[in-house]
């Protein structure tokens, strides 16, 4: 019944043959009653109807009894390694649970179906194989190394068994994971006969016409080609034999996609790649004259053959940085072939194969430096003959990517962070703009916090909003150094525009209640009321620590105050680096320019120094408690209150006649950028004017703006008008008013 329905035909007939050989490669490591155990259990899984075919229509039996022959025979693995692949799909498939294997086959069968369960789970997950980060994250699942050389050996035996399948999307998918994917990674364990094997079948699969090709070169000189290896050790042979040498020598040619691989770098024919014949002569010679012997070698040959000055490579003199040492030469062999040799001793053949400097590292493959030392005792570890070879491998853990954890997007796409990352922190990974927007997420279907952390193999899906910024507290979150600058970055533009919107509020304010606005006198409000710069006062008023009202009170008070001080008595802040003054001209009382209540002339009179009026301002007397009067402008800050409260002691006044050329002083606020030059530009125009002059300067420089006081003798307001236009068109000034 099982026969029919669960097995085929061939799959019938082939079973026993497969039984048999696994019996013999298994031996005393699976006992008799753990094989009486398996096949129960395998009987029943094929019985129960879960165990379904691959996409290439595969049986699972059948194929996992390939993958552990070749588990067996080719890498050495057996004992637990057998039992776990026999079993994983079982577990996989919901038939059997891993407490049933640890209690019938131990915890070490137990962790080895555990981990391929879980790395086969990826699959499932992700659509980016091809890719440094999955090859990472698979390491991390598999935990136990020997999980991932029976990934290979799974993975070389669908390669094997997939050449006649009408699947050709998926095996297309399949060779392309080998390529990429599994033979490096064989490549690095050492097993090359295995990597060489993926990569042929890989090229074959998916450059069809390429690969037989380069095959049907090779078959139709395939006896010549042995010959001709032949021919060209012969004479090298002999003569080291004759000069005393102990030595090995080995003869090979390139692998399909080693010699495709050649074509495409060099850019050329079959035909005409240099080293489609590669020689290896191993030289026994003591370490102090291993160099000598080596020299003497390659003397020998080139005796022999002529050599290509541009192919020899002296690893002898100055080995590379990973210490591989070895003396690569190009020879012109018999019939004008172009043979490779390789000369090194028998302990530098040693460090190649085994040490550091293994032929995956000289190649010129990538990885991290612990993952290569790591990967090189694994793969010491499985060439050692010895009985505890199996011992050492199953305390092989992989411990190598514990900074770092690896986790999917919904649409499989894979991710690598530090270890301890957060949503957050996946968010902009993702993009800025969606970590900015961030509101939460999903690990594995289930609602998270933005603080959620993370953890391998997690797929994370994120949820934003429109609404969402970016808040303070975010960079207590975040792990990454590109979500905590963006986090600052936009922390710090979001200030930038409260600070425009607060200032927008507060000149608004202004407005409404009919207040003229100075820069300077808001600049020296900024600096008492003890912020560092511009930016942190109104970063207070966007937040609400200050009030607006406050502040616009803060502002009224703090100007009549500077009002009162200039009335009663004029001080002018000295500027730190730029500092003028002259002698101020005395305006006489008994000016015949000025006409005071009805018509009247020659009355006692002074100017007022809270707005200083010149001539042609509009201007009123007020009578002083002195009896004197003083002449104020009628836009004076002051003129309001003193009508308001003062009124019958307000009288007429006006200018007669024409200025006749005396001078009053007058004082301009300048606001401008914070720079000498602005200075020394003002300062220049006054002096040329003939009708002016510069009495007094006094600047106070704050968060990039000076604001300044010009105190100015001049003859009538017509020039001062003029002087202003002028004084307006200097680059830099931002605002000029008396």
């Amino acid at each position: 019944m099982i026969e029919a329905l669960f097995f085929s035909t061939e799959e019938t007939a082939l079973l026993p043959h497969l039984y048999k050989k696994l019996r013999l490669l298994a031996g005393d490591s699976i006992t008799d009653a753990q094989v009486v155990k398996l096949k129960k259990l395998l009987t029943e899984g094929a019985q129960s109807g879960k165990l379904p075919r691959n996409d290439f229509g595969m049986n699972p039996i059948i194929r996992d009894m390939q993958t552990s022959i070749i588990v067996a025979d080719e890498i050495g693995m057996k004992g637990t390694c057998l039992l776990g692949i026999m079993l994983h799909d079982l577990v996989r498939n919901n038939i059997l649970t891993l407490t049933q294997v640890n209690e019938g086959f131990g915890e070490d069968t137990a962790r080895i179906i555990e981990g391929l369960v879980k790395t086969e789970k990826l699959y499932d997950r992700s659509h980016t194989i091809n890719t440094e980060n999955f090859r990472d994250l698979l390491l991390s699942f598999a935990e136990d190394m020997r999980v991932i050389l029976i990934m290979i050996s799974a993975r070389v035996n669908i390669m094997r068994q997939i050449k006649d399948s009408p699947n050709e999307q998926d095996r297309i998918k399949i060779a392309e994971e080998a390529s990429s994917l599994y033979a490096p990674l064989a490549h690095k364990l050492g097993l090359y006969k295995l990597k060489s094997e993926l990569e042929d079948l890989s090229l074959k699969y998916t450059q069809h016409d390429v690969y037989y090709e380069i095959k049907n070169k090779l078959n139709e000189t395939k006896q010549n080609r042995d010959k001709y290896i032949e021919n060209f050790i012969t004479p090298i042979k002999e003569r080291l034999e004759k000069e005393g040498y102990v030595f090995s020598i080995k003869g090979r040619t390139k692998s399909i996609n080693s010699i495709w691989h050649k074509m495409r770098q060099q850019k050329t024919e079959f035909e005409k790649i240099y080293d489609l014949f590669a020689i290896r002569i191993i030289l026994d010679a003591p370490i102090d004259k291993e160099k000598k012997v080596c020299w003497e070698v390659y003397s020998i040959i080139t005796d022999k053959y002529k050599p290509n000055p541009n192919r020899l490579r002296d690893w002898l003199s100055i080995p590379k940085s990973n210490g591989y040492e070895s003396l690569h030469t190009t020879v012109m062999g018999p019939e004008g072939k172009w043979v490779e040799v390789q000369i090194r001793t028998r302990r530098m053949d040693e460090i190649a194969e085994h040490g550091l400097a293994a032929h995956w590292r000289y190649k010129g493959l990538k990885s991290e430096e612990n993952l290569d030392d790591w990967l090189t005792q694994v793969r010491e570890a499985l060439e050692n003959s010895d009985d505890d070879s199996q011992k050492i491998m199953n305390h092989f853990k992989m411990d190598l990517y514990d900074d770092e954890v690896f986790v999917f997007s919904p649409k499989g796409d894979l991710f690598k962070l530090p270890k301890g990352a957060t949503i957050l922190d996946f968010a902009f990974g993702i993009h800025s703009k969606i970590g900015c927007k961030c509101t939460g997420g999903k690990i594995n279907g289930k609602n998270v916090q933005l603080r959620q952390v993370l953890n391998n193999g997690d797929q994370v899906e994120i949820l934003t909003s429109n609404t969402q910024v970016p808040k303070q507290d975010w960079l207590n979150i975040v792990t990454t150094t590109k979500a905590r600058n963006k986090i600052r970055q936009e922390l710090k533009e979001m200030a930038g525009r409260q600070t425009e919107f607060a200032k927008e509020d507060v000149q608004r304010k202004f407005k409404n209640r009919k207040i003229d606005y100075d820069e300077g006198t808001m600049m020296r409000l900024i600096k008492k009321l003890g912020f560092r710069n511009v930016t942190e006062f109104y970063q207070s008023v966007a937040d609400g620590t200050n009030d607006v009202n406050d502040v616009v009170d803060k502002y009224q008070e703090m100007a009549v105050k500077e009002q009162e001080a200039l009335t009663s008595a004029p001080q002018y802040r000295r500027a730190e680096d730029y500092t003028i003054h002259s002698e101020e001209p005395e305006t006489k009382s008994k000016d015949d320019v000025l006409v005071i209540g009805k018509d009247v002339k020659g009355i006692d009179f002074s100017l007022a120094k809270c707005c200083h009026p010149i001539y042609g301002d509009d201007v009123f007397g007020f009578v002083s408690v002195g009896g004197g009067i003083r002449i104020h402008r009628t836009d004076c800050p002051n003129a309001t209150e003193l009508k308001r409260r003062f009124d019958y002691r307000i009288i007429k006044a006006r200018w007669a006649g024409k200025a006749d050329g005396k001078q009053y002083p007058i004082t301009l606020h300048v606001v401008g950028n914070d720079d000498i030059g602005i200075v020394t530009n003002l300062t220049s125009i006054i002096s040329k004017e003939q009708d002016a002059s510069l009495h007094s300067i006094s600047i106070d420089s704050n968060d990039g703006l000076f604001s300044g006081h010009l105190t100015i003798n001049i003859s009538d307001k017509s020039k001062l008008n003029q002087l202003i236009k002028k004084l307006q068109a200097v680059k830099g000034v931002k605002q000029i008013n008396r």
